[in-house]
């Protein structure tokens, strides 16, 4: 779109950083000194290190030795996962891991590999047609054999749709059980208000079990890419990805990126500051938007939670009928409007959503879907020129139709 800069309505996927962290992070970089070594440069380093994680452990209601740093939320799902079921696996035999339908790549890949290479029975449970977890189903699997669950994983909000999670009442049902509960926090991080000690206490939970990890990321909140943090409860115990040097609680090895912790603690700190405030205001910019798509595209269909309230506060997802979600993500980009279709796309042939055909949608509203998320940088005028890029793109898409998903590697 000559004349103005492009339109950036993807934060799901990464959001700008915020110039707090790019500020705490420029400052950090002049610091010559390992962390962990005891002379006077190392210790200074290792000061700023254990404050920002004071201040993202005071962002997620947690102890600052409950913080356990990793290179992305990918590698805080991958150790929360794995840790927790070789574990238990090891402890008590337990196999079966529960888990809702439609939960993010990370947590799916990493217990298919628990599956095909560690014999892991991985067990899902139906959500409902807002992509929430259904709790009875929940209930149920746990009342079946509790003991041979090794952990229970699942989003804290639906990464695709925006749906928040009934956290506290899996959690519940997990202490009661005594089975450990992992919480995928990546998409809620920032929007929704996260507690580990309160969800603790209020549900009684044993130690080890209920809720015991969390994983978030800092890129999803304005801090740097390459850092993201496994929130572990002090009473539990993992096993660890990386051995050599023990520097986390012998949790995670390796030497500790100082200036991506300054800017991923600046960022939440930032965020938690302002979190009721900007809740506030891309709810107001998600609703505007949404009015808008109906007015535009009246056959239109919102995915998700329809109740503002119990979804986040930036999702907008929205499936249009007889379009290519990646036809109408191309048009837009084109416009210079940058959003995502929330769907996989192997080889260049579209596939179709995941998350959607676990709510229940047909094949054809899972490929033409279109997740359109708010972030912190967001103006008025960026929601106002995708509503303005949006008819044109979807006249064009719908013309197109749906692609052939035979192709010639398939003659």
């Amino acid at each position: 779109m000559p004349g103005r800069d492009p339109v950036y309505l993807d934060h799901a996927a990464t959001t700008p950083l915020r110039p707090e962290a790019i500020d705490a992070m420029t400052s950090a970089l002049h610091l010559v000194g390992n962390p962990a070594s005891i002379h006077s440069a190392g210790q200074n380093a290792k000061r700023l290190l254990e404050e920002s994680r004071e201040q993202v452990a005071a962002t997620l209601g947690a102890d600052p030795i409950e913080v356990v740093f990793t290179g992305s939320g990918t590698e805080a799902v991958n150790l929360a996962i794995k840790g927790l079921y070789w574990r238990r696996h090891r402890e008590a035999g337990a196999r079966r891991i529960l888990l809702p339908a439609g939960e993010h790549h990370a947590t799916l890949d990493t217990v298919g590999w628990l599956a095909e290479v560690e014999g892991a029975e991985v067990e899902e449970l139906p959500v409902d047609e807002v992509g929430r977890l259904r709790v009875d189903a929940l209930a149920a699997a746990l009342e079946r054999d509790a003991a041979s669950v090794a952990l229970v994983t699942m989003l804290w909000a639906n990464n695709e749709v925006g749906t928040i999670e009934p956290v506290r009442e899996a959690a519940e049902l997990c202490a009661r059980a005594g089975v450990p509960l992992h919480v995928d926090a990546i998409a809620a991080y920032g929007h929704v208000p996260i507690d580990l000690h309160a969800v603790r206490r209020d549900t009684a939970a044993p130690a080890g079990s209920g809720l015991v990890a969390i994983s978030v990321s800092a890129h999803k909140i304005g801090g740097p890419v390459g850092i993201g943090a496994l929130v572990l409860d002090r009473s539990t115990h993992i096993e660890p990805l990386l051995h050599g040097g023990g520097q986390q609680r012998r949790i995670r090895s390796g030497t500790q990126d100082v200036a991506a912790a300054a800017g991923f603690a600046a960022a939440a700190r930032v965020a938690a500051q302002q979190r009721e405030i900007e809740h506030e205001r891309m709810a107001r910019q998600r609703d505007r938007l949404v009015a808008g798509v109906a007015d535009a595209v009246p056959d239109a269909r919102l995915s998700g939670d329809s109740d503002p309230g119990a979804r986040l506060p930036g999702n907008a997802h929205f499936s249009f009928p007889g379009c290519e979600g990646d036809s109408l993500l191309f048009l837009l980009d084109a416009a210079g409007v940058a959003v995502s279709t929330g769907s996989a796309c192997q080889a260049g042939v579209p596939e179709p959503s995941h998350v959607l055909l676990a709510m229940g949608r047909t094949e054809a509203e899972a490929r033409g879907a279109l997740r359109i998320t708010l972030g912190w940088s967001t103006t008025d005028a960026d929601v106002d020129a995708f509503l303005a890029a949006l008819p044109g793109a979807v006249e064009r898409a719908t013309r197109a139709g749906m692609a052939d998903r035979v192709t010639s590697f398939d003659r």
